[in-house]
């Protein structure tokens, strides 16, 4: 099986057609499908044709979908939803991009959602993102070499200083509760995999993280945030992390695996 993974898409639907156009999927004719290690959604201007992509891969069987944090955070953030309205634009939900993504999903504008909130609601749950897409993600997919996530495997974490956590392997991070896979998709991979944190015989591929932050402040090649920053997959042994930081850059990284 070829598989096409990316990561953090985040509403780009032009980078990531064009990330895929390059490295040949929609040319491929053999046994292929994309991997996406989470964030679908929020930033990014093409929920719309992001969500009818994604349904068209999930029809014909050729989509493997891990859940993100930023699924996560639309779950959240309908769910109180009511406790959110009055002040929306100064939460988090609103600066990461989820209530725009959810407006765009149902055609409506912030005057509609104020006016109807429950309309927004129940529009917002009827849309293919809710009752299709989020309902086929995964925690986490596994082949014979590779583990594909969104942040990391479950850890354990320890402070080791004021703001500085370290990060402690697992036996059974496959059998981890809701919980802990919900926190893990916010753990900087690339951090725990300099912590240690390896999965024995088998690469993990992940997004969550910027790559920057590796090549800049593990490796010392680049500044994060700089003109001379990289933001190509950040390799290392036992660890692909592709996050690209699309809403920065523009761009979707892709890695081809064969497994």
């Amino acid at each position: 099986m070829r598989y096409y993974v990316v990561a953090d898409v985040h509403g780009y639907f032009e980078p990531l057609k064009w990330a895929l156009e390059e490295k040949g999927f929609f040319s491929d004719t053999g046994e292929r499908k994309l991997v996406v290690c989470g964030d679908l959604f929020d930033s990014g201007p093409s929920a719309r044709k992001l969500q009818d992509f994604i349904c068209e891969l999930i029809s014909r069987d050729e989509v493997i979908l891990i859940k993100g944090n930023h699924e996560d955070l639309m779950e959240e953030m309908l769910e109180n939803f009511y406790d959110y309205l009055p002040s929306m634009e100064y939460t988090h939900h609103y600066h990461n991009g989820t209530f725009d993504t959810a407006l765009s999903l149902t055609k409506m504008n912030k005057h509609d959602v104020e006016a109807s909130p429950e309309i927004f609601r129940k529009r917002m749950y009827q849309t293919p993102y809710l009752k299709e897409i989020i309902p086929e993600m995964l925690n986490y997919y596994e082949t014979e070499h590779y583990v594909f996530v969104h942040g990391y495997i479950p850890c354990q974490s320890v402070l080791v200083g004021k703001d500085t956590e370290r990060y402690f392997g697992i036996e059974n991070w496959r059998e981890a509760p809701a919980k802990a896979w919900s926190r893990a998709r916010w753990i900087n991979g690339m951090y725990a995999h300099k912590c240690g944190v390896r999965v024995p015989d088998k690469t993990i591929v992940c997004g969550h993280y910027n790559t920057s932050w590796g090549h800049s402040l593990i490796d010392g090649k680049c500044s994060q945030w700089g003109p001379d920053s990289i933001f190509e997959p950040y390799i290392k042994d036992g660890l692909i992390a592709l996050d690209g930081a699309v809403s920065f850059t523009k761009r979707v990284n892709c890695g081809v695996i064969d497994d």
